[in-house]
């Protein structure tokens, strides 16, 4: 089979197309899926520069999040049935086939093509958990999305308006028609040095309520001064513009706000009832209409050094997908 190897940790540069690799075998509670198309996020970088959590070291297979047609079964397997079209997470998605659990490979919504349920398995369920189960929003609060252009931050939009959250939106200039179509009731210039008081001026001088947080670096100060006091709550899910610090000492004095992490993997790992509850919720909201199929944006396997790169620069909005198969299942 083709895949995408990275091949040391200086980054999207140095992910190649390679050729002949033997197709896995799912081993024991696990399937094998002919990927027809997989999701390109944020985790895919940090990963090729060697900062994610217990990433993997190179060479490796890159890629985590998968869609496509289960085409073989482990031991142990009752379900998902061959012929299944599933999305799921796993080691090495940039690939023509993958391997997956069984029992975290989910089912495509009836009538969604493959590339359109990228997401459902990442961004959704983080913008969910973020906004939500581990953020609390309720009617009326004032919610600040940072990266709201993006894959989970255009999720959150929706989300949070569906919950009658008030939102303010950050995105670079060139984005903002695109997120103030999703529901944002104001939209700021992510890049802005005035951030934090341009969101202290719209609520009146209180701050936001709850801060989705995943830009990282300088851009994590601001979400601390931006938030309300005591009451106000951070979620951080990534890092995209690098490492920052907070000490005890601000955290008491100067920012006196909740701060709550976030990792997927973390949390379905200690807490499976409550991914459960994420997922639950997560579904009847597809259902319900309220989240629809994605419209990714699309390249070719082989562009897939482009299309990361693209993502870091910050060129992209919405979702990105490689096409590795057959996109046209569904």
């Amino acid at each position: 089979m083709s895949a995408l190897e990275q091949t040391s940790r200086r980054g999207p540069e140095d992910l190649r197309l390679v050729t002949g690799r033997p197709v896995p075998a799912p081993g024991r509670g696990e399937v094998l899926i002919r990927v027809a198309a997989a999701g390109v996020n944020f985790a895919d970088i940090s990963m090729s520069y060697g900062t994610f959590g217990n990433g993997p070291t190179p060479p490796y297979l890159a890629g985590l999040e998968a869609v496509g047609e289960v085409v073989a079964l482990g031991e142990a397997v009752s379900g998902p049935q061959l012929g299944a079209l599933v999305i799921g997470v796993g080691s090495g998605a940039f690939a023509e086939y993958m391997v997956m659990r069984a029992a975290a490979a989910v089912a495509v919504p009836a009538g969604w093509a493959a590339e359109e349920a990228l997401g459902l398995v990442v961004s959704y369920p983080t913008a969910l958990a973020a906004l939500k189960h581990l953020g609390r929003v309720r009617p009326g609060e004032t919610v600040l999305i940072h990266a709201a252009a993006g894959a989970t931050g255009q999720a959150a939009v929706k989300l949070a308006k569906h919950y009658g959250a008030k939102i303010i939106a950050a995105a670079s200039p060139a984005k903002h028609d695109a997120v103030r179509a999703l529901g944002a009731d104001h939209v700021l210039d992510s890049r802005s040095a005035e951030l934090a008081a341009e969101v202290q001026k719209l609520t009146g001088g209180f701050g936001a309520d709850l801060v989705l947080e995943s830009a990282g670096g300088a851009t994590f100060s601001v979400s601390l001064a931006a938030a309300r006091r005591v009451t106000g709550r951070v979620v951080v899910y990534g890092l995209a513009g690098g490492e920052a610090q907070v000490t005890n000492w601000q955290l008491v004095y100067e920012h006196p706000v909740q701060l709550i992490g976030l990792n997927l993997g973390a949390l379905i790992q200690a807490t499976p009832q409550l991914f459960g509850e994420v997922m639950g919720e997560l579904f009847a909201l597809v259902g319900a209409g309220v989240l629809g199929p994605a419209r990714p944006t699309v390249y070719a396997l082989t562009d897939g050094a482009r299309a990361l790169e693209s993502l870091e620069k910050r060129e992209t909005a919405g979702k990105l997908a490689l096409l590795c198969g057959r996109p046209d299942l569904r």
